[in-house]
């Protein structure tokens, strides 16, 4: 399977802080990945590496080979890299749909010569940006409210405007910043699901940070755990379950002593 993201020994830091430590991950084309750990560990720090917001301090980010790096964040967002955030950022007094085109304006060609003549090309990419942000929004489950305001739609609603505003610059790789924070376990399931859809459906590759444990191990394939901004584990949600230092770093050293011993006690076959 080819390497959708590859991150090589990316560090950045403010100041005297290094908030993401000599990291290094790589991403499967058409895979859910994961990346937890405490608050504080990094996690959004590196999405706003990848995404060109923060300039690393060392280190390279690959997309489909070629590094990101230097590059700014509508570049990178045309190369195929879009994402949502941790706390809702929509535009809160333009429609659903306005929303959505925002989004799509990395795909438009028209420029200020066609808006001023409403030239047929000009009217012709704007149809087609319409009749796209209807299909994302029906996509996303929010048919019938293109004309509703972001700010009047319900949280849930608004967590998957924010999606389908983020695949209207038709990404290859998504990033979402805890997807199902503030959902009730009702939401969190549905979007637990969506996610998977956006992989199964369009074939996006999903780079995600999450803090709801149930949802990550449910849907990653790789699990990478990030503790004051290094890695300290990385595998599947069966063997990050089990590891020592990863309960540690959630749960403290007690937790973790309790853990191997009781594993250490399980007899072993034939005993």
């Amino acid at each position: 399977m080819s390497i959708m993201l590859e991150a090589i020994n990316v560090t950045k830091q403010f100041g005297g802080l290094t908030a993401v430590g000599d990291l290094s991950i790589s991403v499967p084309e058409k895979s859910i990945y994961a990346v937890i750990g405490p608050n504080g560990a990094g996690k959004t720090t590196f999405f706003n590496c990848v995404t060109g917001f923060y300039k690393v301090t060392e280190g390279d980010i690959l997309l489909d080979g070629d590094s990101l790096i230097g590059l700014r964040p509508d570049h990178i967002n045309h190369r195929g890299i879009s994402r949502t955030y941790q706390n809702i950022r929509l535009f809160q007094n333009l429609t659903a749909l306005e929303n959505v085109l925002v989004g799509r304006h990395p795909r438009m060609h028209a420029g200020w010569f066609g808006a001023v003549l409403n030239t047929p090309a000009t009217r012709r990419e704007e149809r087609d940006a319409m009749n796209k942000g209807l299909d994302l929004l029906n996509f996303v489950g929010l048919h019938g409210v293109s004309d509703e305001l972001a700010k009047n739609l319900p949280y849930g609603a608004q967590r998957r405007l924010e999606i389908a505003r983020a695949l209207a610059s038709e990404p290859k790789l998504l990033l979402l910043d805890e997807p199902t924070a503030g959902m009730n376990p009702s939401e969190t399931e549905e979007m637990t699901q969506f996610i998977e859809k956006l992989r199964d459906e369009l074939g996006i590759t999903i780079l995600l940070i999450e803090h709801d444990m149930r949802v990550v191990m449910q849907i990653s394939e790789t699990i990478t755990v990030l503790d004051y901004g290094k890695k300290i584990a990385e595998g599947t949600p069966a063997e990050i379950r089990s590891n020592p230092r990863v309960i540690e770093a959630y749960l403290g050293r007690g937790a973790a002593t309790q853990h191997e011993t009781a594993v250490a006690e399980v007899p072993t076959q034939g005993e």
